[in-house]
C-alpha cells in the first residue's frame, strides 16, 4: 500500500487546524472573564453537537443504535472532552490562555505512557529520554516551585489534568473505536458529552448566567463550538484522510505557537523568561518523541 503524501494544500490544512485549534485557548481566555468552566464546557460541546449531528445524517446518514459504539464514543466523550475541556477552562481562570496552550501540548508524552501501559506501544529509550525532557520543561515552566499551590500551580496542574485525559483516550480509541467512521466518534462523543455537561451544569453551576453575558462573549462562545470544535474535527480526520494519523500529530507542536501569538496580540499576555524556556523544553521533547527530525541524522542504510 503506497504511504501517504502531504501536499502542499494538506501543510495548509495543517497550519490551519493548529491556527484553529490555538484559537479555543484564546476564545477560552475571553469567556472565563464571563462565565464558569462549566457553561463554557456546556456551551462549547452543545453547539458542536447541533452543527455536526446535521452533518453526520448528510455525509453518513442517521446516528448509530448499536450500543457498543455508544459506550465507547460514551467513554471517549468523558476522556476527551468532559473533563480536558472542563480542566482548561477552570485552569484558564488562573494562567495565561498562551501558557495553557503550550502546558497542553504535553498531550504525547501522557500519551505516551498510557500507551505503553496498555500494551499498545513499546516505550523505547529515545521516548524515555523525551519523557524525561518534558518533565524537566514543566518544572522549568512553573520556575521549579509547585510547593505553594497558588492560583498559578492550580492552574497548571489543571492544565496538565487535561493533558493526562488527553493522554488516556488514545489507548481508550485504540482499543474500542476500532472500525468506527472518525466522524461517527466526533459527533458521538459530542453528542454525549452534551448530556453530561447538561446535568453538570444544572447541578453545580447557574444556567441563568447566559442571560447575563455580553454579545463579545456569546461570539466567542460560537467561535469555540462551531470553529475550534466542530469545523476543527472536520479538518482533522480530512487531514488524516490525505497524509495519515502519523502527519497530523504534527499539530501538536504548531497549536502552541499559535496560542502563545493570539493570546499576545488579541489579549495582551506576556510570558515570563522561565515559560518561555519551559516551553522551548517541551517543544525539543516533542520533537524527540515525533522522531523524524531525529531520523534526518541517521545514517541511510545502502539499498540492497
Amino acid at each position: 500500500m503506497a504511504q501517504s503524501t502531504a501536499d502542499a494544500k494538506t501543510w495548509g490544512m495543517l497550519a490551519i487546524l493548529a491556527l484553529i485549534w490555538g484559537g479555543s485557548f484564546l476564545f477560552v481566555g475571553i469567556a472565563v472573564k464571563e462565565l464558569p468552566a462549566l457553561l463554557i464546557v456546556f456551551a462549547r460541546v452543545g453547539l458542536a453537537a447541533a452543527i455536526l449531528i446535521p452533518i453526520h445524517w448528510w455525509l453518513v446518514g442517521p446516528l448509530p443504535r448499536d450500543k457498543r459504539v455508544w459506550i465507547a464514543c460514551f467513554g471517549m466523550s468523558i476522556l476527551n472532552n468532559v473533563l480536558p475541556f472542563t480542566a482548561i477552562s477552570w485552569g484558564q481562570h488562573f494562567i495565561a490562555s498562551g501558557l495553557a496552550s503550550v502546558i497542553n501540548a504535553t498531550t504525547p508524552m501522557f500519551t505516551l505512557i498510557f500507551m505503553a501501559l496498555a500494551g499498545l506501544e513499546k516505550l523505547t529509550l529515545q521516548r524515555t529520554v523525551a519523557l524525561c525532557i518534558g518533565l524537566a520543561g514543566v518544572v522549568i515552566l512553573k520556575g521549579g516551585n509547585f510547593g505553594d499551590l497558588g492560583p498559578q500551580s492550580l492552574g497548571i496542574l489543571a492544565v496538565i489534568f487535561a493533558s493526562t485525559c488527553y493522554g488516556l483516550s488514545a489507548p481508550w480509541s485504540k482499543l474500542k473505536l476500532t472500525g468506527i467512521a472518525p466522524l461517527t466518534i466526533a459527533t458521538c462523543q459530542l453528542t454525549g458529552s452534551t448530556v453530561v455537561m447538561a446535568v453538570l451544569a444544572a447541578a453545580f453551576s447557574e444556567p441563568q448566567l447566559y442571560l447575563e453575558v455580553s454579545l463579545k462573549t456569546w461570539g466567542v462562545l460560537i467561535l469555540l463550538a462551531a470553529l475550534s470544535t466542530a469545523i476543527a474535527y472536520l479538518i482533522f480526520f480530512r487531514i488524516i484522510a490525505r497524509a495519515g494519523p502519523s502527519f497530523v500529530s504534527l499539530v501538536t507542536m504548531l497549536v502552541p505557537i499559535s496560542g502563545v501569538l493570539l493570546g499576545v496580540a488579541v489579549l495582551g499576555e506576556k510570558l515570563s523568561i522561565h515559560e518561555i524556556w519551559g516551553g522551548l523544553v517541551i517543544l525539543l521533547a516533542l520533537v524527540i518523541i515525533d522522531g523524524r527530525f531525529v531520523r534526518l541524522f541517521k545514517p541511510r542504510q545502502a539499498s540492497q
